[in-house]
């Protein structure tokens, strides 16, 4: 399949004369810093027993999520992703992650 089709959940073709393709992909802003509620846990759900520390709550593009992560990959000097808006960082990094947060302005704590 085409990006092109991709793009449009699938839609190629309709018999609906008047049918209109509606992009229901809204990106909401990305607040500032000092308004983002941030939830830093740690979770071995799915892991086979081996610890991640997730960054929950953020607001805003998926692009400055994945800035932030990649600072905080580089910060942690360990490996992650992001995946269903939340930052994964593998390992127990909660107090260093909750420090680095404050430290960039962000609001954030242990949950």
């Amino acid at each position: 399949m085409s990006n092109k089709n991709k793009k449009r959940g699938g839609m190629v073709y309709s018999t609906n004369p008047g049918f209109e393709f509606e992009d229901k992909h809204i990106e909401i802003e990305t607040l500032p810093p000092e308004k983002q509620n941030l939830l830093v846990r740690i979770s071995t759900q799915g892991r086979a027993g081996k610890k991640a520390t997730l960054v929950q709550r953020f607001q805003g593009r998926i692009d400055d999520l994945e800035n932030l992560s990649k600072e905080l990959k580089k910060h942690c000097s360990v490996g992650g992703t992001v995946k269903n808006n939340e930052i994964i960082i593998q390992g127990d990094f909660c107090d260093k992650v909750v420090s680095f947060l404050l430290s960039k302005g962000y609001k954030a704590k242990k949950g």
